[in-house]
């Protein structure tokens, strides 16, 4: 078989310098040695000595050279596979290309993790082991953009993409198209009480891109997830006017209605049972971005971008990277709380950025927004109040006389009762993790039940802090958790947070996550006015407790 050919490097821009330096110097000795024809082997072995290398070596750099006749030939060539080379056996890569060609270029636009699936389990039948996930995006990746897009949506809407690469998306109408996007922002913040520093905050932006306006946001130190995200869309969609009250902000901030299309990217909490069944409850299409292509998300990444430099002005910002930041001490200058931090973001939004001329637009968001709104008719959500409960997390749960069990905590009320006649008993059992005081039971005949925990003298939890305390007990032995030494492993947990909280970073950001009085009364009222139910009234508030701090009562304001 014949030796492969050499391929020399195409930029020398891109060739580090001491790889640079060491080609300049074997050129010097090999560029005489491939001009002068044939070379005794005494001249080239004093070239060899010179260079550091063996006669053999010299040799082939002369034929390179000869083949070639430009330094760029001479460069060091590291060992190994060259990048983008593909390792996996050839039946494999068979199969990846098949199955994207059979199963992810299809009309119905099927996930990267359906794909995934039906390479495993093709690669299983054959005896083969399954390709990793980054194997598989690199090969979907590496496909034509346009083909992809042709395949999966149709020749218009390739057409249209392209075209929105090089001019720019641009809707007909207010909230055709609402873009989604997190990032985590550069500033550490501190809690309430010590003004210790707690760490970076999560941003979760919902963008208008017909007039560039920020229809909503969310700030918290969790992690991007389906019920951050249901309380952004629920912001997003909802007026503004209670939110701006609450805060002291006398700024407008009239963007508010339902998205005609919600354009996302691939994370996972976009890809939730809630998110997709309550777009499709309200008639809002999701768009998915095609994978590895961040630039169809351009427009909201810029803001986010432009955003994050303003950021960078106020004490405890990180910059945007270690080289930027310098020697500056981010955690000792942090001084803004989640809430301080969260208004001046909000007047940093409907001040200057909503007022000032957009350079694609060639006038500003807020006027962008009311000229569209004169001009078309923007559409409300028929019952505000009940809005987000249709894209909080599920569970299907099985109705019972005790009432309805949710990560090992009884929930009860007396309204439940009629359920227990139904043929059906299996209900969705929603929930935000923010607050886990009460559920929200979706009733077979529409709407929904808010019932509370059926011990009322538990005070609000959350999530994070039952799932922790479900697996301390485990650890400890014990083999069937029951609902009171939830409780119990909980008020200790809260008793170490409080003794930790001046020591650990993790300690405050736990802390804060605690749920506050008064944002567990608010998503009650919402609540009881979505669904009103004998006893509701009386037991809002029943048993619970003032939270240590109030950083992230924003999170269920907008939870009916």
């Amino acid at each position: 078989m014949a030796a492969r050919k050499p391929t020399p490097p195409q930029r020398p821009l891109d060739i580090p310098e001491g790889d640079w330096s060491e080609a300049v110097r074997r050129e010097a000795k090999v560029r005489a040695l491939a001009a002068a024809g044939a070379n005794s082997r005494s001249v080239v072995r004093a070239a060899a000595d010179a260079l550091g290398l063996s006669t053999a070596q010299v040799y082939r750099l002369i034929a390179r050279f000869r083949q070639h006749p430009f330094t760029l030939s001479l460069v060091v060539t590291k060992p190994g596979p060259k990048k983008g080379a593909r390792l996996l056996p050839v039946e494999v890569e068979h199969r990846i290309d098949e199955a994207i060609d059979r199963v992810f270029k299809q009309r119905e636009r099927p996930t990267m993790e359906k794909l995934r699936r039906d390479i495993r389990k093709d690669c299983d039948a054959a005896g083969l082991k399954p390709p990793s996930r980054r194997a598989i995006h690199a090969r979907v990746a590496a496909r034509s953009l346009r083909e992809l897009v042709t395949a999966r949506e149709g020749t218009e809407a390739a057409r249209q993409g392209f075209d929105l690469v090089r001019r720019g998306l641009r809707p007909a109408s207010p909230l055709a198209i609402v873009q989604i996007d997190h990032t985590k922002v550069d500033i550490q913040l501190v809690d309430d009480l010590a003004r210790a520093v707690v760490g970076r905050p999560w941003l979760t932006l919902l963008l208008d891109v017909f007039s560039r306006s920020v229809v909503g946001f969310c700030l918290s130190f969790d992690a991007p997830s389906a019920a951050g995200v249901a309380l952004a869309i629920g912001q997003a969609v909802l007026p503004k006017a209670e939110w701006l009250r609450e805060r002291g902000l006398g700024l407008a901030w009239p963007m508010h209605g339902m998205p005609v299309s919600l354009h996302l990217d691939n994370g996972t909490e976009f890809h939730s049972r809630a998110l997709k069944r309550g777009c499709q409850q309200h008639g809002i299409r999701i768009d998915y971005r095609p994978p590895a292509t961040p630039r169809f998300g351009g427009h909201i990444e810029r803001l986010m971008g432009t955003l994050m430099t303003r950021v960078h002005a106020l004490p405890g910002t990180t910059s945007s990277n270690v080289v930027a930041r310098g020697d500056y001490p981010a955690e000792q200058k942090a001084v803004l709380t989640l809430r301080e931090f969260e208004r001046i973001f909000a007047l940093e939004v409907l001040g200057p950025y909503h007022n000032e001329v957009h350079s694609a637009l060639g006038t500003t968001p807020a006027a962008a927004w009311t000229d569209g709104v004169a001009a078309h008719n923007v559409r409300l959500p028929l019952d505000p109040a009940a809005f987000t409960l249709d894209f909080l997390p599920f569970e299907e749960r099985i109705i019972r006389r005790e009432g309805v069990r949710l990560f090992n905590v009884t929930y009860f009320d007396g309204a439940l009762a009629p359920l227990l006649d139904s043929s059906e008993r299996s209900c969705r059992v929603k929930y935000d993790p923010h607050n886990m005081s009460a559920v929200f039971v979706e009733l077979p005949t529409g709407g929904h039940l808010r019932v509370p925990c059926a011990d009322l003298g538990r005070p609000p939890v959350t999530l994070w802090e039952q799932r922790a305390a479900t697996r301390t007990l485990r650890k400890a032995g014990r083999g069937s958790v029951d609902e009171p030494a939830i409780f119990e492993a909980i008020a200790e947990q809260r008793r170490v947070l409080a003794d930790a909280q001046a020591r650990s970073k993790a300690a405050r950001r736990a802390t804060v996550r605690l749920p506050d009085r008064r944002s567990t009364a608010t998503a009650s009222q919402h609540a009881a006015a979505a669904d009103p139910t004998p006893g509701d009234a009386a037991d809002e508030d029943d048993g619970q407790v003032p939270s240590v701090v109030e950083g992230e009562a924003w999170k269920t304001e907008f939870l009916p």
